[in-house]
């Protein structure tokens, strides 16, 4: 699937790090038709419980005048374990179409030694894995609280196959094979097999386009000849260093005046957006649930305050 070098071996079967076997569907399942038809696709993951992020992007989906659609393609819920962001978050996103992510899945049926059901490849610290595994448990306790909640996460699909301008689109959280993998990420996709492995699979899935988001940093990389994946790192926190805003994946016959880059695949634009939302008062927000000494303040505070160490130079990618 990747190179083994990049990727934890899943015999480990160490929280956080485990892929379970129910998340595996293999690249020829997205062969599936398409059910899912727009003339502009908005693909949006990693909200991660920001409320802000979500009317953001909300107020900026209503502003397209052709027919258009809306996916959230996991971990919507992260940070929101307070009852109101919850259930303000599951609400709006049960509005539009869905996929679930590693989260939704583990708060929603638990899998036995996953954890957070990241599957963290080996380049991500022991403590930043123990931590996200906590922060799955406290979700998990906040779910409990929401009846139905569970049932309706549990029963979102793993992926939806869209089609735009006569484009099939592949919609996964994580990559081709399964839902937590990091195959789309932009440390795998720097290297010749990782690149290699994702050309394989847009034969296998028979798609032009691969659009996720598990791994947290954006990238947009182009195969000559064969399609596009666009990773929009996180809809929901900073994804380039000293910016404040998040990310969504566009693909439209036309391109939207904000967008922050885009390649072509025939006639459609494949492109990030920006979501400005509001950002102090989205930090007064993960404070008020997430107090400095807490897990998640310790995973992502600085992320959030100053960006991560990635610069927007690095995510567009030519073949």
């Amino acid at each position: 699937m990747h190179d083994s070098r990049l990727v934890p071996s899943a015999s480990l079967l160490i929280p956080g790090r485990y892929c379970p076997a129910d998340y595996r569907y293999g690249a020829g399942a997205l062969a599936a038709p398409a059910t899912l038809h727009a003339d502009s696709l908005w693909i949006a993951g990693g909200l991660y419980g920001n409320t802000y992020a979500f009317r953001r992007l909300e107020e900026m989906f209503a502003a397209e005048q052709s027919e258009s659609a809306l996916v959230f393609n996991g971990d919507f819920h992260w940070f929101d374990v307070a009852d109101q962001p919850f259930a303000e978050i599951e609400r709006g996103v049960a509005l539009y179409d869905g996929t679930r992510g590693n989260v939704e899945t583990e708060i929603s049926q638990p899998q036995a030694g996953a954890g957070c059901g990241c599957a963290y490849p080996k380049w991500v610290d022991d403590g930043e894995v123990e931590r996200s595994n906590r922060i799955v448990e406290r979700l998990q306790d906040t779910v409990r609280r929401f009846p139905g909640a569970a049932a309706r996460l549990a029963a979102l699909p793993m992926y939806r196959i869209a089609e735009v301008g006569g484009v099939r689109i592949a919609i996964v959280h994580g990559d081709a094979d399964t839902l937590a993998g990091w195959g789309f990420s932009q440390e795998v996709l720097a290297t010749r097999d990782g690149r290699e492995s994702a050309a394989a699979a847009f034969r296998s899935a028979g798609v032009r386009v691969f659009c996720s988001s598990h791994t947290c940093l954006p990238v947009l990389q182009a195969f000559d000849g064969t399609g596009i994946i666009a990773n929009n790192g996180t809809a929901g926190m900073p994804n380039f260093a000293g910016t404040p805003y998040g990310l969504a994946t566009r693909i439209s016959v036309a391109p939207h005046p904000q967008a922050l880059y885009r390649t072509r695949l025939g006639l459609l634009n494949v492109e990030a957006v920006p979501i400005d939302y509001d950002s102090k008062a989205w930090r007064e927000a993960f404070l008020a649930q997430w107090p400095e000494g807490s897990d998640a303040h310790a995973s992502y505070w600085r992320r959030i305050t100053h960006g991560p160490s990635y610069g927007v130079e690095l995510a567009l990618r030519a073949a």
